[in-house]
């Protein structure tokens, strides 16, 4: 749908940013116009995700990202203190440590002058970040890509896609005739399995804690030895945990739902994230030299020093960088709600059970709000540029009473992971912006990947 739509835009321009297109026999609605888009984000009744979440929920259940609105408000009210800023505070040394995982790696491709794809680091980066934060376990997806668990992510993540794209497949009593379902529910069955396994353990730590230190947890989880052989910080499954040993309803099943939609939605949202940075820094030398001048600031010229939370937080223009860049390719380039009342926008009627399409991508480049919206400007971030910006205009974590609850996380993990890159190398993209072929799956892609070359810095 995605590749159809920008295409159509390309041939006959923007038009009114309000339009109605039918897939079989069910009605969509696309939008991409920032007080239309208003209407719909912000409403406290028209929550209830799209019918393609669907999918989703063989593997992540009824969680945070695709449950109905009652469990949703339940959910989402418990589980906000746990992306409380002091507790993202706990995950920085995570994201600092696999940062400098990644700065070793790239290490074999300084000799790589045809270039490299950015977007697989980023992506075995994001899942060793997200699992160690979300299990407080590290799967070393970088270091051993062929585990079990990494290939059964992946595996799961391709069928969920074919879903998405052959419409004839989402009907689950065909979809179990296919070769495609015997993968499906091998995948469900090792993820699903090491998740629960996380879960034992990590709640036999926590009640040995308990009776030791009643307080401990609250403040720092100390690992097995047997998972880390370290001190651990604290993960979002220990935060869980205490909810559950504190009078709320969590069963280990609401438990592992919630992890697996931690995974999920950090995982592919942020890799995508990151290889568009890497890959639009490596376009703009002048931005790119910016940025590492910022970086090299604050950090007093030392390459190896992993950044505390002010420091990350002190990274201002990287932050601008990231905005333009989450800009341009939105890791989600559509967002859908299924209209549980009807609403009148723009001048049209539009009936309750309909499919509200938010065409994230198109929106953000409205050139109202965004003038010359393709080029690389970071700038338009800036504190004093985006004063009249409509609020629905940029909406890369979604918005309203449904927004991404992991929005902090993600800016916080891509400062981390992209300023230990820069401080370290300097990136060259490969290919030219108008040579790139995009589609929308689950996230922004380009067939044949992102690549860049990098050099050491000296």
């Amino acid at each position: 749908m995605f590749s159809t739509i920008n295409g159509a835009r390309v041939l006959y321009g923007r038009r009114q940013g309000f339009n109605r297109v039918w897939a079989g026999l069910k009605p969509y609605i696309l939008i991409s116009k920032a007080t239309a888009v208003e209407k719909i984000l912000s409403s406290a009744k028209n929550i209830e995700k799209g019918r393609d979440y669907d999918l989703l929920k063989p593997w992540i259940g009824t969680g945070l990202l695709t449950s109905h609105a009652a469990k949703w408000h339940q959910r989402r009210k418990m589980l906000t203190p746990t992306f409380h800023f002091k507790i993202l505070a706990n995950f920085v040394e995570v994201f600092n440590k696999q940062s400098f995982v990644l700065v070793r790696q790239l290490e074999k491709q300084l000799d790589n002058t045809e270039g490299f794809d950015c977007t697989i680091y980023a992506t075995l980066t994001s899942l060793d970040i997200i699992c160690e934060t979300a299990m407080g376990y590290p799967i070393h997806a970088l270091e051993k890509s062929d585990s079990e668990y990494v290939k059964a992510h992946e595996k799961i993540s391709e069928i969920i896609l074919e879903r998405l794209q052959k419409f004839w497949l989402r009907p689950d009593f065909i979809f179990r005739f296919t070769k495609a379902y015997a993968e499906h529910e091998r995948c469900l069955q090792i993820l699903h399995n090491f998740a629960y396994s996380m879960i034992s353990k990590r709640r036999e730590m926590y009640r040995q804690r308990k009776q030791t230190e009643p307080t401990a947890v609250a403040d720092a989880m100390a690992a097995d030895a047997e998972l880390t052989g370290q001190r651990k910080q604290l993960a979002f499954l220990d935060l869980l945990l205490e909810l559950s040993e504190d009078g709320q309803t969590l069963s280990d099943e609401d438990i592992r739902e919630e992890v697996d939609t931690f995974i999920l939605g950090g995982h592919d949202t942020t890799a995508t994230a990151l290889s568009w940075i890497l890959y639009l820094l490596g376009t703009d030398p002048t931005v790119q030299e910016r940025v590492f001048q910022e970086i090299d600031g604050i950090m007093g010229g030392d390459k190896e020093r992993h950044p505390t939370l002010a420091e990350l937080g002190e990274m201002r223009y990287l932050e601008c960088c990231l905005k333009e860049s989450l800009r341009l390719f939105p890791s989600i380039p559509m967002l859908s709600r299924t209209l549980a009342t009807s609403v009148d926008i723009e001048g049209h009627h539009i009936p309750s059970g309909t499919n509200a399409v938010i065409m994230v991508y198109q929106l953000h480049r409205d050139p109202q709000y965004f003038p010359n919206p393709e080029k690389f400007n970071p700038d338009r971030f800036l504190p004093q540029n985006g004063t009249n910006r409509h609020p629905y205009s940029y909406i890369p974590f979604s918005a309203g009473p449904r927004n991404c609850i992991g929005q902090k996380f993600g800016a916080l993990e891509e400062k981390a992971v992209i300023s230990a890159v820069v401080r370290n190398y300097r990136i060259e993209s490969v290919h030219r912006r108008e040579d790139l072929v995009l589609y929308g799956d689950l996230v922004m892609r380009t067939k044949g990947g992102l690549k860049i070359r990098i050099q050491r810095r000296q």
